[in-house]
């Protein structure tokens, strides 16, 4: 076991980048590096355990862990909804922290533009990603406010004359992350923490391309195959122990 805390996921199958289309086609559920997941403090106990009958290695979950990943579950599942009053001042709140000095003049916008909406309605931008992306993006300007506002802002880097619009690119990267991994966690926000590495991550694949907006899509690939590789190390038991973590700033 680790003690020595942090935030963590067990990650029961990371696809192997066959994809068709906007699906993405995983094989059977794998253990990460052949070991047992990622143990720490809140996750008693993610065995890997490999089954006389069956070759592959599978997952035993307590009660708790299984009710966690339920909750992880519904979150995936709710499509946001400019009718409800929670989607609505999640969607002020995320303004109120990448503008705070900057008054918002309604959830429908022209405004919503220098956040990296498509257009002035950010709910047209969340289909992709529903709800949880959102969340996700709320999250990231929370906790690690310094990166938040470096990559809204672009301020690291040799930047591209046509840069990635930020908001857009962060609900690409949740409707990557879903699509990648099958996740288990005692503590919800070990998902929108790998969510803030993940955006960190893709900047710095970014300027490290010279990438401008028509190479999106490759920085995007890009992305995930290092994510993947990061995963895949021996020595990560916790998501602090990636090495994409150090890139973020509180």
């Amino acid at each position: 076991m680790d003690d020595r805390g942090g935030s963590f996921v067990a990650v029961r199958r990371i696809s192997q980048g066959i994809e068709r289309g906007n699906q993405c086609h995983s094989t059977s559920a794998e253990v990460v590096a052949g070991s047992a997941a990622w143990i720490g403090r809140g996750l008693s106990c993610v065995c890997a355990q490999r089954r006389e009958s069956d070759a592959r290695p599978s997952f035993d979950l307590t009660p708790a862990q299984e009710e966690s990943l339920q909750r992880l579950q519904s979150r995936i599942d709710v499509a946001y909804e400019s009718s409800i009053l929670e989607h609505q001042e999640a969607l002020r709140a995320l303004w109120h922290a990448a503008f705070p000095e900057e008054e918002l003049g309604g959830l429908i916008s022209e405004q919503w533009k220098e956040m990296g909406w498509q257009g002035k309605d950010p709910s047209t931008d969340f289909r992709g990603g529903g709800f949880i992306s959102l969340e996700n993006l709320l999250f990231f300007a929370r906790n690690f406010p310094k990166s938040f506002q470096d990559l809204l802002r672009k301020r690291e880097g040799d930047r591209s004359l046509w840069e990635y619009p930020f908001a857009v690119a962060g609900v690409n990267i949740t409707f990557m992350l879903i699509q990648m991994l099958d996740l288990e966690a005692e503590n919800e926000s070990a998902f929108d923490l790998l969510y803030c590495i993940t955006f960190k991550l893709m900047d710095n694949q970014w300027l490290a391309m010279r990438a401008s907006y028509m190479d999106f899509n490759a920085v995007m690939k890009s992305t995930r195959r290092q994510m993947e590789r990061e995963l895949l190390l021996e020595d990560v038991m916790r998501l602090e122990d990636l090495p994409s973590y150090g890139l973020l700033a509180r």
